[in-house]
């Protein structure tokens, strides 16, 4: 079996990946609606997939259906009351007003250096908010990673750290826009937006991890329930976010495509 200092390493290059979300801002603050969707879609493929071949197949030759999918309600319950309790938002860049490039409350502001301070306060309460998004959705995958290690199958974790860390990017990305509008400078954003993953996921990695290793028999309910939690983010922050601009279809064929993803980076690692 792995050990924790393994899974600590791991857990946190996967949540480090927020960061690589945040680099294009060095270069701009746009993104088409059609390339943003299609990347929540395939995050959204990659973390079903993740869930369902690293979690919830494992979970289920390991115990009974009853509590696996236990963990699954418990899971999904877990993710939504965190939701209710703590200030989010969902993921979403905040796409400018392309006539008047401005965006948020700013639009009903008519004095410009009234709207311009508009425009900051709205984005900074974005980027506050998305980041809080993206820290909590990190709890459920960090515990995803520590879980599998724990279960002795080395490749079913090193899967769902791919997973995670491929999902993690346009998180980054959703961040790092509104904080840079903001006029938070790119380094700062970049290492918030770094550290928004890269210090929940291996604090929950190692729960998880301790968790399933000390005691016995868990490994099914725990592998539910952290399969739960990703499922209930992707349709609660992802597949909305990605409908919502006029590119369903893409942002489902990219859905198929992440899905199939994983499937392949699964049957590859967890051999």
């Amino acid at each position: 079996m792995s050990t924790l200092s393994e899974v600590l390493v791991i857990a946190t290059l996967a949540g480090c990946a927020t960061g690589i979300g945040a680099l294009p801002t060095i270069y701009t603050d746009r993104v088409s609606h059609s390339v943003y969707d299609s990347s929540l879609g395939f995050a959204a493929g990659v973390m079903v997939g993740a869930a369902v071949f690293a979690l919830i197949i494992p979970g289920l030759n390991l115990g009974s259906p009853l509590e696996v999918v236990t963990g699954i309600v418990a899971g999904g319950v877990f993710l939504l009351a965190v939701n209710a309790a703590l200030p989010h938002l969902h993921v979403n860049t905040g796409f400018r007003d392309e006539a008047s490039g401005m965006e948020g409350i700013a639009l009903l502001q008519s004095d410009e250096a009234a709207a311009e301070r508009a425009a900051m306060d709205d984005n900074r309460r974005r980027a506050l908010l998305v980041g809080a998004t993206v820290t909590i959705h990190n709890v459920p995958e960090g515990l995803a990673v520590g879980i599998a290690f724990a279960s002795g199958e080395a490749g079913l974790g090193l899967a769902i750290a791919t997973a995670i860390a491929v999902q993690n990017v346009p998180d980054g990305f959703a961040m790092a826009i509104p904080a840079i509008r903001a006029g938070v400078s790119t380094p700062k954003t970049i290492l918030y937006t770094t550290l928004s993953g890269g210090l929940p996921e291996p604090i929950a990695a190692a729960v998880g991890f301790a968790l399933v290793a000390f005691v016995t028999g868990i490994f099914p309910i725990a592998a539910g329930f952290a399969a739960g939690a990703m499922i209930a983010v992707v349709f609660r922050e992802l597949i909305p976010s990605s409908h919502g601009h006029g590119y369903a279809d893409t942002a489902t064929m990219a859905f198929l495509a992440g899905f199939s993803v994983m499937l392949v980076v699964d049957t590859v690692l967890a051999v």
